[in-house]
């Protein structure tokens, strides 16, 4: 083998490891991935326990599974995920189907994602957003936005 070969997997195979790949089929990284492996937790009341602010991982398109490494804000007990203006992948899944799977801490919750519209919930969103960082761009300033609540099927 090329020398110049052995170093690009050699890059390859030490950017994976560093992504996090954890040879379980979820996303490493930015990169996404397929069908989440954990153990199937109950519905919390309240996700509450799961602070203000975290990253959780998606898993959108039951039938192909897809999943990727998201921020998550909790308001009120109520875990949402946010897409931003820009209609991503896993937006476009679950407009297909709103059945999501989140792993947290190898917990999974078989739950349904609800597109957020109304205006008052944005904002209350946006507040809590954008409060947790100074690098979190404030939703309001879209023209179309794609917000979800987490909730149970």
């Amino acid at each position: 083998m090329r020398p110049a070969l052995l170093l690009v997997l050699a890059s390859l195979l030490l950017s994976s490891t560093a992504l996090g790949c954890r040879g379980e089929g979820g996303p490493a990284g930015l990169l996404p991935g397929g069908r989440l492996a954990g153990e199937d937790a109950g519905l919390p009341e309240d996700w509450g326990f799961a602070g203000d602010a975290g990253t959780i991982q998606l898993e959108t398109n039951p039938e192909a599974p897809y999943s990727v490494n998201l921020a998550y804000t909790v308001i009120d007990g109520r875990l949402y995920i946010n897409a931003g203006g820009t209609e991503t992948r896993w937006a476009v899944h679950i407009a297909a189907d709103p059945r999501v799977r989140l792993r947290r801490e190898d917990q999974l919750y078989a739950l349904r994602a609800r597109r957020v519209t109304e205006a008052a919930e944005i904002e209350t969103f946006a507040e809590a957003w954008t409060s947790q960082s100074f690098f979190r761009r404030d939703p309001r300033q879209y023209e179309e936005i794609w917000l979800y609540e987490m909730q149970p099927r």
